[in-house]
């Protein structure tokens, strides 16, 4: 089928599209009376009420399916549909449970959503590249092979960026993924399509991965939950990769879901459990124990100045742990030019060729002309143009990233990996070992959400996120609260005094800033939960504090986008 003209391109993606709408539409029309209660659960209270002998898979997943499809209607979320195969399974787990009276595993029943790229046999994993297109995986990924053992049951597959490196959620294949909140805005990406999804309660947990903020990024637009675990916790074999070989950023493998409990109910049927993945920590789940009084550091500004809207959200949490009775002191990231720096040194030094060479047929999306434009610049002209953004715009920043960015020889490769690792000591000693914490509360970016179109220019808003794919730091993101135009507002503190590059500039300046809190009201807020390496599970109990100390009833979690 390789390669192919426009035509049969066009004609193959139609057929696709086609095949997926036939599947979405044997879902039956969603009933709030009929399906509500199930909608209403969490995964860990979904199994209570199933071994309780209240309710069953069957009727849990046709629950889930009938939200699946609505959430597709809205906001364009679904690859492939799994329906027939997903009501297979529940029959069969309900029958084994009438037997024998014991639940299959921590997820027996629990409807599970994946992101595009994980293999589940049968199914193609076409990550939005048309010349994956029917090309079905033959045996299920670790990571799902897991879940399914331990009883979750896939209804779907989920939407990614073109190559899953954008944190946007369109591709040409399956179009863009909306926010479920409001449509003119981005649901995050790379598993854009899992929150999205899962913001509307259309799976109750979901599989993503992370490399730059992948799996915080969405979670933190849609209001949802997720984990970014230690690398190597969870299996990550049988998933599509974009550039094999790339061992510089390590991605992971992790949950969503609505609530901290059933993070950690993925997180129990996953840690440690080797399958196919030869590198995988031999670390299974450890029950984590907490002082009584946790120490944290937290900040609002990193990179780029955060708004006042995610400043707001990182005070509130660090407020409400105050009042139970932790101590919160600022900190300060080491050098965090540095830290992006080694993000785009690090992941552009083949000039993305091997990214952008993924995509023909394909058009390229219009969120990666930055990034081919990044990559293909002959050093001569990066130079010159690191010296004009320098010296006339005024941008220190972008003029670091401009020259950070590029093709390099492997001698020049590996000073970046030993940069790199220094690194990794410099933010090890100077946060973790002088300020002696437990964890570290952080924006998840600077903004609460983008518009759609807008991550191809903004992209070092990654900065929030990407730090900690750096450092290998293990981080959970929790929502917190909504933007409030009376709240939030832009004050002098942004606009009166020039800030210093212009992504801040055009995020904040002007007569219309990217940043509007009076267009996204209502819109989520969330914080980074971040832990030490491999203290994953230390990490997953400071979420549950995090989220406890935040006491406004129904918050978010399951029901909350009805309720919004």
């Amino acid at each position: 089928m390789w390669p192919f003209s426009s035509g049969n391109r066009y004609q193959i993606v139609s057929a696709k599209l086609q095949q997926r709408d036939a599947a979405l539409s044997t879902a039956p029309e969603f009933n709030a009376d009929e399906h509500g209660a199930f909608l209403k659960a969490t995964a860990s209270e979904i199994v209570s009420h199933i071994e309780s002998g209240e309710w069953t898979a069957s009727h849990v997943v046709q629950a889930y399916i009938a939200r699946a499809a609505l959430a597709h209607q809205t906001t364009n979320c679904v690859t492939e549909v799994l329906f027939v195969e997903a009501l297979q399974q529940a029959a069969e787990l309900d029958a084994e449970f009438a037997s024998t009276k014991r639940l299959r595993g921590p997820l027996h029943g629990v409807p599970l959503s994946i992101k595009d790229q994980f293999n589940v046999a049968g199914f193609d994993s076409s990550m939005g590249f048309s010349r994956l297109l029917q090309k079905p995986a033959s045996r299920d990924a670790d990571s799902v092979a897991l879940l399914k053992a331990a009883g979750a049951i896939p209804i779907v597959k989920t939407n990614v960026p073109q190559t899953m490196f954008s944190f946007e959620c369109s591709n040409p294949v399956f179009g863009r993924t909306l926010n479920p909140y409001n449509a003119a805005f981005a649901p995050g990406g790379s598993s854009g399509g899992e929150a999205a999804l899962i913001s509307m309660d259309g799976a109750a947990l979901g599989l993503g991965s992370d490399i730059g903020g992948s799996l915080r990024i969405p979670a933190a637009y849609c209001g949802i939950y997720s984990l970014k675990p230690s690398p190597l916790r969870v299996p990550y074999a049988g998933s599509g990769v974009v550039v094999p070989g790339f061992e510089g950023i390590v991605s992971v493998a992790g949950p969503l879901g609505r609530s901290v409990r059933d993070l950690e109910l993925f997180c129990r049927a996953t840690f440690g459990i080797p399958g196919r993945h030869i590198g995988l920590a031999p670390i299974l789940y450890r029950e984590p124990q907490l002082p009584e009084k946790l120490r944290f550091g937290y900040y609002a500004d990193n990179y780029i100045k955060a708004s006042p809207a995610n400043k707001r959200a990182v005070m509130e949490t660090v407020a409400a742990l105050r009042i139970q009775g932790h101590e919160c002191i600022e900190i300060e990231v080491p050098d965090p030019m540095e830290a992006f720096d080694i993000f785009i040194g690090v992941t552009s030094a083949d000039g993305y060729q091997t990214l952008l060479s993924t995509i023909p047929p394909d058009p390229l999306d219009p969120s990666l002309k930055v990034v081919a434009r990044l990559g293909d610049l002959p050093r001569w002209i990066s130079a010159i143009v690191a010296w004009i953004v320098t010296y006339i715009l005024k941008d220190v920043k972008f003029a670091r990233s401009v020259r950070a960015g590029g093709t390099k020889p492997v001698r020049e490769y590996l000073k970046w990996i030993h940069r790199r690792d220094s690194y990794n000591t410099k933010f090890y000693e100077e946060v973790w070992v002088k300020h002696e914490l437990d964890g570290i509360i952080a924006p998840v970016q600077s903004m609460p959400q983008l518009p759609n179109l807008m991550s191809g220019r903004l992209f070092a808003l990654a900065a929030g996120t990407s730090l900690y794919n750096i450092v290998n730091n293990p981080c959970g993101v929790v929502p917190v609260t909504k933007v409030d135009p009376a709240k939030d507002m832009l004050t002098e503190e942004w606009t009166k005094a020039p800030l210093p590059s212009m992504m801040e500039r055009t995020l904040y300046f002007g007569k219309n800033p990217v940043y509007d809190p009076v267009k996204m009201q209502g819109m989520p807020i969330a914080v980074q939960v971040v832990g030490k390496k491999w203290e994953d599970e230390k990490v997953l109990a400071m979420m549950q504090v995090v989220d406890t100390a935040l006491t406004a009833e129904g918050r978010f979690g399951p029901g909350s986008w009805d309720r919004r």
